[in-house]
């Protein structure tokens, strides 16, 4: 592709979010507005906001190369990262917009009467989110290289840069619009390409991929470690969704419980319809483009097919237009997870005892956006890219270990202590967190590195081992309100309760 068509694409989704987080600012007034767009975000616009930041680059790019290299068992990242938000939807959507938090942290502290619990938590959303960082700048530096055939850096720098323009700006407000938006640029930038990929494919006799039958048959390999790894990508993935930060702080913004659960179906549809499209773009890579296995370029397969298969102008244009939407995937996820570190760092600014009085909300939320941004920013230079789907399933593990058994039995079990929720917090975090390290430091191989590369299976069950033991070895400290609290958390917004912290 000419590299003028990728620049106008670019440019033309930057210049759109800059735009339409510019309108968000002129209606962000107050510190709500900032943190939880005033709570008015109505379901239908959250739903497209929520898809828009959740279908990241690993979404976009990732699952299309994964399957192009590994076949059908790859599916089950897509699977499990729609079926998350039925879990999501059944357990914590309602009860979590009932608590009134603008946080996880604000619910830990809340739920838990404890300001140790909401600094662990703290320090584990900006870990989410600098595993969730790196592989969308990453990503983006490489998807400008092989498109642009620009420097790397080019395109980390951009993303980062936009993405603490929108935060800082607008806040809550910008990032929503923003995020809606992109969700529908995405599914457009795949959906019109693809078409005409099928009808050049229909004309050309309809070669068959080239694959083995392992490739087309869901655990085809059916050895002890893939059937592990197989196990370990649902557990992440179904239970992960639900403690992912970025994801969960979008709750807040709803009016109530039942718009928070019609919030939860709307983005079910709406990722489901999207997932059918990378597979596509994979099983036709097996036919046109499986020189990219070889070169390790296979997350780019969705952004050759298009030249690959359609001669001229058209397949310039068709190619510009998927990598616009690429690029809006690096954009609309970025500005999710720097909004929730922001959140809670900027939280924690303007509360702390220097700054206290000094530094407003919204100055401590600006002043953090950027700080957040900065830490990944540095590593996405010096780190060795890793595929990006693949490398989001590290952040999936750590908040499945981590936050999903601090919500689950926060809002379902009376008996939760802070003793508890901070022992299960580090344990499953540790457990988790330090798989990536291990991975990436060392050449591990055999179940020891199949172990590592996918904890999910062991670092879960940890998390909620210790909550539980410990918070059964420690009932002396449940909080003295917990009855109340629960009282809130499972009222409907039609029962008059005080609902204030």
């Amino acid at each position: 592709m000419s590299p003028t068509w990728g620049i106008v694409a670019v440019t033309l989704v930057s210049i759109a979010t800059l735009a339409i987080g510019a309108f968000g600012l002129r209606i962000s007034r107050t510190t709500s507005d900032f943190y939880v767009a005033s709570r008015s975000v109505s379901p239908a616009l959250n739903g497209s906001a929520i898809s828009g930041e959740y279908l990241s680059a690993a979404s976009y790019l990732g699952i299309a190369g994964l399957v192009l290299v590994n076949g059908a068992d790859m599916l089950w990242y897509s699977i499990g990262w729609t079926s998350g938000y039925l879990l999501l939807l059944v357990f914590v959507a309602a009860p979590l917009r009932r608590s009134g938090a603008y946080t996880i942290p604000d619910f830990a502290q809340v739920r838990l009467q404890s300001v140790a619990v909401r600094r662990v938590s703290t320090a584990l959303v900006v870990a989410v989110g600098w595993l969730y960082l790196l592989p969308q700048f990453q990503g983006a530096g490489l998807t400008l290289e092989a498109v642009l055939d620009a420097p790397r850096w080019v395109g980390t720098v951009l993303v980062a840069v936009i993405v603490t323009l929108n935060v800082v700006l607008g806040g809550m407000r910008s990032i929503t619009f923003v995020q809606a938006f992109q969700y529908w640029l995405k599914l457009t930038a795949l959906l019109i390409p693809l078409m005409f990929l099928l009808l050049a494919w229909s004309r050309d006799g309809r070669p068959a991929a080239q694959a083995s039958s392992d490739w087309w048959i869901p655990l085809g390999d059916a050895n002890p470690q893939t059937m592990y790894s197989t196990y370990a990508v649902i557990v992440a993935t179904f239970l992960g969704t639900m403690g992912l930060p970025h994801v969960v702080v979008r709750y807040y913004t709803n009016p109530d419980g039942h718009a928070a659960r019609r919030t939860t179906l709307i983005v079910l549809g709406l990722v489901s319809v999207f997932y059918l499209l990378p597979t596509f773009y994979g099983v036709l890579g097996r036919v046109y483009a499986t020189d990219l296995i070889d070169s390790g370029r296979a997350d780019t397969v969705a952004l050759e097919l298009p030249s690959r298969l359609i001669e001229g102008t058209a397949g310039e244009a068709l190619t510009a237009l998927v990598t616009a939407g690429a690029f809006a995937a690096f954009l609309s996820t970025s500005s999710g997870v720097t909004m929730a570190m922001a959140g809670v760092v900027g939280q924690g600014l303007s509360n702390h005892a220097p700054w206290r009085g000094r530094l407003s909300s919204i100055a401590a939320l600006r002043i953090a956006a950027a700080a957040c941004v900065a830490v990944p920013l540095l590593l996405a230079f010096v780190a060795e890219p890793i595929p990006v789907a693949s490398s989001v399933v590290f952040a999936f593990a750590l908040a499945a270990s981590t936050f999903c058994p601090l919500l689950v039995l926060g809002i379902w079990w009376r008996g939760l202590t802070s003793a508890g929720a901070i022992a299960g917090l580090i344990g499953g975090g540790i457990c988790a967190g330090a798989a990536p390290f291990v991975t990436l430091a060392l050449d591990v191989e055999g179940w020891w590195g199949t172990l590592m590369s996918q904890p999910a299976v062991w670092s879960v069950p940890v998390g909620f081992g210790l909550m539980v033991g410990v918070s059964l070895a420690t009932r002396a400290r449940v909080p003295a309100n917990v009855g109340r609290t629960m009282v809130r958390l499972h009222t409907p917004e039609r029962v008059q309760v005080d609902r204030r912290f």
